[in-house]
């Protein structure tokens, strides 16, 4: 589903990035986890093609990214609030999304419904625009733009950023969901351990851009990496 050969990168001459071969399985639930400065955004860049490596490259249903735009189609992500269009409500966000997607009115309605206990009376119907709201309600907006249009595959950066307990057990359930029901591949991101084993049957763990442990999630693996990175 998602495979990286000899893809690096750098920035200022510092290699940030080097990962000599690595493949996702069509629907996989795939953890990526690491410190500051691990690499872990830049990887997640170059797989949506939003910046260039220096060598090797990205196949996504084993098409080339650069050269293909028809993996978007079947790809939702969010990694930032860079993503989000915030001069518009949200409503009017999600109309957009949904119109360049070919969603009916009947499809966006479905979603709202679907999506209505996560964004639990915090986001829709307020009439104001998304710079307007808390951080977390921004983040809320974002992570359901990406599932909106149930893609088969979602790739999210540190999706449970600035949520409430409340909202990240519920976005954990829809993502668990997502994956048992609908076969989706999953790449997460995420520096709560608890989280990432919870909803990852893969995990692996970057340190300076490099993969250091690719791990089963089992048991044990929370206690494992809580064991690595207080080293």
């Amino acid at each position: 589903m998602i495979e990286a050969i000899n893809l690096s990168k750098s920035y200022h001459g510092e290699k940030v990035l080097d990962i000599p071969s690595l493949k996702v399985a069509r629907g996989e639930s795939f953890g990526l986890v690491g410190n500051n400065g691990a690499g872990k955004t830049t990887f997640f860049r170059l797989i949506l093609d939003l910046i260039r490596a220096d060598s090797g490259h990205v196949l996504s249903n084993q098409q080339d990214v650069r050269k293909s735009d028809n993996w978007k189609y079947t790809t939702g992500s969010y990694l930032d609030a860079r993503f989000l269009i915030d001069y518009l409500t949200p409503e009017e966000y999600f109309d957009f999304l949904a119109h360049v997607h070919g969603m009916s009115d009947g499809d966006l309605q479905e979603f709202y419904d679907g999506f209505r206990e996560f964004f639990n009376g915090e986001v829709l119907e307020k009439r104001k625009f998304i710079r307007d709201f808390s951080a977390g309600n921004q983040q809320k907006i974002g992570v359901a733009a990406a599932l909106m249009m149930k893609p088969g595959i979602v790739i999210l950066d540190e999706p449970f950023n600035s949520l409430d307990p409340s909202t990240q057990i519920r976005l954990k359930n829809i993502l668990n969901r997502m994956k048992r029901e609908h076969g989706t591949t999953l790449l997460i991101s995420s520096h709560d351990l608890n989280h990432v084993t919870e909803v990852c049957d893969r995990i692996v763990i970057l340190e300076k851009g490099k993969i250091v442990h690719d791990l089963q999630t089992t048991q044990t693996t929370l206690q494992e990496l809580e064991q690595y990175f207080a080293v």
